[in-house]
């Protein structure tokens, strides 16, 4: 959600030089939507070179757009705690007072219940906070409204790149419905399942590391 890219450091550390990555990150002051973003992400991708997209939580429904309309080069797509619609449809109500809410007082009294789990190091902790307060409050609602209004589940049927799903088995976010989904519209998806709550990269990256890993050499 908070889009710096600050956050995956310690899953770059654990996946090694095997593969070079390039992290995307999403502008902190400009409320961009699910569109706008997908076309920010598609001019940075590599032109001349085969490449694996990964979609962390937030950013899921940005790399199944693009891998329904794949450039050349693209061979793989992660979805890491994602999902292809509002996974907590139930909710949905609460977008109309997203002008109102305190969001960053609301996602960091959810940074050590939810979305970390209760064996968060201060460290993580610290590291979490420090990229949330980099991003404009409006932008943080303009985020939380787009996931609530998102659906890409006919865009993720025209995929046909294989597709790697990361589950977090602990995550109190994004629930295994989510997952579930995933698999039924396209059964061809590899669902791994990880114990972490809803950052997974973040708290297991040494597991993610490997998986990720494994799916990219057969790619």
């Amino acid at each position: 959600m908070d889009g710096t890219g600050e956050l995956f450091a310690p899953f770059l550390r654990a996946l090694g030089g095997e593969f070079p990555c390039v992290v995307i990150r999403y502008p902190a002051d400009q409320p961009l939507d699910y569109p706008a973003l997908e076309a920010l992400v598609r001019r940075q991708l590599p032109i001349c070179a085969e490449f694996a997209l990964l979609g962390e939580s937030f950013s899921g429904p940005v790399g199944v757009s693009i891998a329904a309309s794949p450039p050349a080069g693209l061979r793989g797509l992660v979805l890491c705690a994602s999902f292809l619609r509002n996974p907590r449809r139930g909710l949905s109500w609460l977008r109309r007072l997203l002008a109102w809410m305190p969001v960053t007082m609301t996602l960091g009294r959810l940074r050590s219940r939810i979305l970390l789990g209760p064996a968060a190091s201060p460290e993580l902790q610290s590291e979490l906070a420090a990229a949330l307060t980099q991003v404009l409050p409006g932008v943080l609602r303009a985020r939380m409204s787009a996931v609530m209004a998102v659906d890409v589940v006919e865009a993720f049927r025209r995929v046909t790149v294989p597709v790697l799903y990361l589950l977090a088995e602990e995550d109190r976010v994004v629930p295994e419905s989510s997952a579930a989904l995933v698999k039924r519209t396209l059964p061809s998806a590899e669902v791994i399942s990880i114990r972490a709550p809803h950052l997974l990269l973040q708290a297991a990256p040494e597991e993610a590391a490997e998986v990720l890993r494994t799916f990219l050499r057969k790619v």
